[in-house]
């Protein structure tokens, strides 16, 4: 897992799946085929590779009509993170959900045999086993069969949404508190309130090229609802980066601090923090683990320092600044005193999400014109 990785990803995608993105990014071939998606998110996640320059460069290679969808769908990746920055109770309500639901399960014998069977691929339902045995396995699952997988796991199968959200993030290479979390919302009826998403046969059939052909779903449940959704909070205020030496502190929401906003400041010392997932698989903490390293030896090569992980000490008394860590782990772990900087393309975009995304659908020709 490394910047180098990601863009030798990217050149591939726009160089052979790019043109064809939007007729057959829907279309979920198998693990085994050629990915009919970008794969490119476990680098954006991590944002060994900004979404900038993704942007950036599939407009310079197709220009702004022929990457709409794709630009889009970057797009929602922001848009995600600025909605969780306003709502920040959307991702400690379903971590207490979870925490909650995992007790239901120690004290409810058929609820646990249900949640049992779902994660170890054993409910009888084809595609759904595959695509729960292909994350555990593999760590990643094609976007459609996220959704249709989340769908079957709420309204057909009656399990708690919170365990569902907390079982990807425990597998996907790609986890992201803010897309992970609002997207299984939004399949419930809650992120958009009514307004759920619900597999049906015949779109599973048709989007496999039928290698899948599932009996039994419900395909008419109603949405999900809450006694009180996650209320919206001002977006919290960025700082500026303070001047002279500092020592700069890495985390697994931003990995590529050669682009960092640092404005005077000088770079002295630079450490790592690493804040995985709770429960996190052993593929994904070995995927931080590399991330990490090898923003820490770009980042040495270029400030021109010391880079290690940020044990007791490490900054040596110096003033410590870091790139915007969004809701999620690597949040919650920061200490108070750090300088918090936020990228242009955040600052820019997340005033935009705090409600639908098509406010910032709209927009996005402005945004990439800039």
């Amino acid at each position: 897992m490394t910047r180098a990785a990601g863009l030798d990803r990217l050149s591939a995608f726009l160089a052979d799946a790019a043109v064809d993105y939007a007729g057959a990014r829907n279309t979920d071939r198998g693990p085994d085929a050629r990915p009919t998606t970008s794969v490119l998110s476990p680098y954006l996640r991590r944002r060994l590779i900004t979404e900038a320059e993704v942007v950036a460069a599939a407009q310079a290679a197709f220009g702004d009509g022929g990457t709409e969808k794709f630009v889009s769908e970057v797009f929602w990746r922001t848009y995600f993170k600025g909605h969780l920055e306003t709502h920040p109770t959307a991702w400690t309500d379903a971590l207490a959900l979870a925490t909650a639901d995992r007790a239901r399960l120690a004290a409810e014998p058929g609820l646990r045999r249900t949640y049992e069977a779902a994660v170890a691929g054993r409910t009888g339902i084809d595609g759904f086993d595959d695509w729960a045995r292909d994350l555990v396995e593999t760590g990643w699952l094609h976007n459609h069969a996220r959704m249709w997988f989340a769908s079957i796991w709420i309204f057909t199968l009656r399990l708690p949404w919170a365990l569902g959200a907390d079982f990807f993030m425990r597998h996907l290479v790609d986890g992201d508190p803010a897309s992970n979390t609002l997207s299984w919302r939004w399949v419930a009826g809650l992120h958009t309130r009514g307004k759920h998403y619900v597999a049906r046969a015949e779109n599973i059939r048709r989007y496999t090229e039928n290698r899948f052909d599932p009996e039994g779903l419900d395909e008419y449940p109603d949405a999900l609802d809450e006694a009180m959704p996650p209320r919206e909070v001002p977006l919290p205020a960025a700082a500026m980066p303070p001047t002279g030496d500092v020592a700069l502190l890495l985390h697994l929401d931003d990995l590529h601090p050669e682009s960092l906003p640092l404005g005077e400041a000088r770079i002295v010392r630079i450490g790592g923090m690493l804040a995985h997932a709770e429960g996190a698989s052993e593929r994904v903490r070995s995927a931080d683990h590399a991330a990490m390293q090898d923003a820490l030896d770009r980042a040495a090569a270029h400030f021109g320092c010391e880079a290690a992980p940020a044990d007791a000490g490490w900054s040596a008394g110096l003033p410590v600044v870091t790139a915007w860590a969004p809701v999620g782990p690597s949040a919650a772990m920061l200490p108070k005193a750090v300088v918090r900087v936020r990228r242009p393309w955040d600052e820019a975009a997340w005033p935009l999400s705090n409600r639908g995304y098509s406010r910032l659908r709209s927009a996005i020709p402005r945004l990439t014109a800039a």
